[in-house]
């Protein structure tokens, strides 16, 4: 326990992972909640006035250790989590959960707070130091200072509700994923999957001591299958178990935790004066209201639907011609669709494979980053990682000096949670004179390199690579004085914009010139193959856009007002999603179930963000496109909105980068919705 408590002797005081006792987190915790709440107590009980510095800047720097041992504990369950930690997780949300409402309940603190942001003072505090008082005196109000004793009670029950379902939400859905595997004894069984998702499959099978071939659903597992596999019924089999994650009669159904989940934020935000959560939440985001939301999806709407239904008729005609069945159901959607793109742009995604190596991808990509923000990998064996499938690097800046550290983990495996995202073991912020520097991390889960082959990407996951490390560059360009401020710590409909717009470097040839070469002859990727990737980027683009935005439209139905109507999960989804959907619904799937974006990550009521930064994103990148991709004037403005993080607004920030603000034309032409 004392190592997590104490300043790490390592290099750039990375975390020393193997000298680590995970059982003692919950412990390590405890004590550095004490020590948070002294540091809390010296703020709120010293005799100097109330100032910005020795409150509101006193605040945001205080905790470290906490954050530190935090971090740490929540990442490690996410990427290489067990039973114990598991367990721990169980005991540790509450306790967090606990003390962040002691100290927004806090009289004393809140007295100085309130002081501070009705003084006089504040009126000469700089744009950084007025966006910090402004978001702590908020903070404050938003989580309960103003409410009666009595009322701060019972949002502190909730608070702890709320961080006890999240986690079990997400216990119960990672066991799901885990406990399905589909068991295939035949060459049959697999025929149409490529031989290296085949080797995959086998080599699973070997290791769990059986024959045959073992199909997971780890998503590279799971989508390879999806699309190639000729078995339709086997298809239909996996596509049931993958979509009913936290649906099916077992310990793992999670439609009690979604309903409460629910239930509980409408409560928390009808005690702090709210309409819904989804008032609550946006009235920190760019959108505002629910109602821009609803409104800005229902113009998307408006031109996605007739293309989607277009596409899905084209799709099913194509299905028919090709005596595929005479009703199209979801689990043929990933097959037709690469079968319609092999013939209408001759374009196969597992020909690309072989160019997308991912070793040399991520090179590249480092590459890229290096000819935008001038900006070097350097890997360092010295710095100790959390499992051998992860690799650190030294992140320099073009002069020589430390950006940032920089973890890549990238294989799935049991103890890791499905998906892809970046996250942070240390803080960026400036104290006491120092530069104190992020320690990043980028998780993803491509498949394994198999005993004659590397690990090979497609495109689809070297768009997922780049996206997350869009997100990571937002945290290692960081330059903010206080922590809070600092990197992806901005609005969530803000937030997607760094990651969105880092995708369109897959699809430039320049930037393709750089990484996309054949892992056995080095042969560039043929600019016939290129020129296909581009053609193709808006195929079935109607579809995909609809496909978002019903989960957008489904998350705002789980956080508006009339929560508490809803009996059912299922009934409720199928009505959501009635006019969204064009396949045929099936009974056994429920997306709400497994939505982790919502009910265990920090999507809740703002999922639409992922449209909203595509907004921002394809007007940016159409500022790039305009004065060339790696023109140094437009990514140095880039980058500085990516070092400011949080401490403006982001219009304003998105203004002083593009000089106007963000147009929707740019997305919808890329689109080819207009």
């Amino acid at each position: 326990m004392d190592i997590l408590l104490q300043e790490f002797q390592t290099p750039f005081g990375t975390v020393p992972f193997s000298k680590i006792d995970t059982t003692q987190f919950a412990a390590a915790i405890k004590v550095a909640l004490e020590n948070a709440r002294s540091e809390v107590e010296e703020i709120v009980s010293q005799d100097a006035a109330p100032s910005f510095a020795n409150t509101i800047a006193a605040l945001d720097y205080s905790g470290e250790q906490l954050g530190r041992v935090s971090r740490i504990f929540f990442n490690l369950n996410s990427a290489e989590t067990n039973d114990e930690l598991q367990a721990q997780a169980a005991e540790i949300g509450p306790l967090l959960t606990a003390f962040q409402n002691d100290i927004i309940m806090n009289p004393g603190l809140f007295l100085r707070i309130k002081t501070v942001f009705e003084s006089p003072e504040s009126k000469n505090l700089n744009s950084e130091e007025r966006t910090l008082l402004e978001k702590t005196y908020r903070r404050f109000v938003r989580n309960g200072a103003l409410l009666t004793q009595e009322q701060q009670t019972q949002l502190r029950a909730i608070d702890a509700q709320l961080s006890q379902s999240a986690i079990e939400f997400g216990r119960r859905v990672l066991s799901d994923t885990n406990a399905f595997e589909l068991h295939l004894l035949h060459d049959a069984d697999v025929d149409g999957l490529p031989e290296r998702s085949k080797k995959s499959a086998a080599t699973k099978a070997e290791k769990a001591g059986k024959s045959g071939y073992i199909i997971t659903l780890d998503y590279p597992s799971y989508r390879a299958f999806m699309t190639h596999a000729t078995n339709r019924n086997w298809r239909e089999k996996l596509y049931k178990a993958f979509g009913a994650q936290g649906a099916q009669s077992n310990e793992n159904n999670t439609e009690d935790l979604v309903l409460k989940i629910s239930k509980l934020r409408l409560e928390r935000s009808n005690l702090l004066g709210y309409e819904s959560y989804a008032h609550f939440v946006l009235e920190n985001r760019m959108a505002e209201n629910p109602d821009n939301v609803l409104d800005f999806l229902n113009d998307l709407k408006a031109y996605a639907q007739p293309a989607a239904l277009k596409e899905f008729d084209q799709l099913c005609e194509f299905a028919k011609n090709k005596k595929g069945p005479e009703v199209l159901q979801s689990w043929d959607f990933a097959f037709y669709s690469e079968k319609l793109k092999m013939e209408l742009f001759d374009f196969d995604s597992e020909s690309l494979k072989p160019f997308f190596p991912l070793e040399q991808v991520v090179q590249g990509l480092f590459d890229v980053i290096g000819r935008l923000y001038g900006l070097q990998f350097v890997t360092n064996m010295a710095i100790e990682v959390y499992h051998q499938d992860v690799q650190a690097y030294e992140v320099r800046n073009s002069d020589g000096t430390l950006a940032a550290i920089l973890y890549t983990d990238f294989y799935p495996r049991s103890g890791k949670r499905a998906g892809a995202w970046a996250t942070s073991f240390k803080t960026q912020c400036h104290q006491d004179g120092i530069d104190v520097r992020p320690h990043v991390s980028v998780v993803c889960n491509f498949s394994e390199p198999s005993d004659d082959q590397p690990a090979l990407l497609s495109f689809r996951e070297v768009t997922t690579l780049f996206h997350e490390f869009g997100h990571a560059l937002h945290n290692i360009l960081a330059k903010t004085t206080y922590p809070s401020l600092s990197g992806t710590s901005v609005a969530w409909d803000f937030v997607e914009l760094p990651s969105q717009i880092f995708e369109n470097w897959c699809y430039e040839p320049e930037a393709l010139a750089v990484f996309a070469k054949h892992y056995q002859t080095g042969e560039d990727i043929p600019l016939h193959m290129v020129d296909k990737i581009k053609a193709s980027g808006n195929f079935l683009e109607g579809l995909q856009f609809l496909r978002q935005l019903s989960l957008a439209f489904l998350d705002m139905s789980w956080h508006n007002s009339d929560v508490n109507t809803i009996e059912t999960v299922k009934k409720h989804e199928k009505n959501i999603l009635k006019d969204l959907t064009l396949f045929p619904h099936v009974d056994e799937v429920c997306t709400s179930t497994g939505f982790s974006h919502i009910f265990q990550g920090g999507y809740a009521a703002g999922y639409y963000s992922y449209k909203w930064a595509e907004v921002l994103d394809a007007d940016a990148y159409d500022y790039f496109k305009s004065e060339g991709i790696f023109n140094p004037t437009v990514a140095n403005k880039f980058k500085t909105l990516l070092s400011l993080g949080g401490t403006e607004k982001p219009a304003k920030l998105y203004r002083d980068f593009r000089g106007r603000s963000p147009k929707t034309e740019p997305l919808l032409k890329r689109a080819g919705l207009i």
